[in-house]
């Protein structure tokens, strides 16, 4: 966390105990012991948050890549049903045509002359 070697941790621990006094210097370590834990637990509880939300946005991304795949399968779909319905339609139509071009023969034959009376 902080780049402090060893003697200049002692050289802070000889002007703390020349300032502060003997008295009350194992109560101030123990003051300072809990406001470096306090920081360091905030600290893990700030890395943590901010993981979280990054999982969220990968999470996020994730969800709206696999939309995007459904949408695109599912206007494929589409687009397959709609074009062999437009076939079906149209050979419908052409088959309708095809009908109507028959002749349908009359219930009554036509007279030849074979039989005039």
């Amino acid at each position: 966390m902080f780049d402090i070697a060893f003697t200049e941790l002692i050289i802070i621990a000889v002007v703390a105990l020349l300032v502060i006094g003997p008295e009350k210097l194992p109560k101030v370590a123990r003051t300072l012991g809990s406001l470096v834990g306090r920081m360091q637990r905030y600290v893990t509880t700030v890395k943590q948050d901010i993981e979280r939300e990054l999982q969220m946005d990968e999470l996020r991304k994730l969800q709206q890549d696999v939309q995007q795949g459904t949408q695109t399968v599912k206007n494929e779909v589409e687009n397959t049903i709609h074009s062999g319905l437009t076939e079906a339609r149209q050979l419908t139509e052409d088959l309708a045509g095809q009908v109507k071009t028959v002749e349908v023969p009359d219930a009554k034959p036509e007279k030849t002359p074979d039989d005039q009376p």
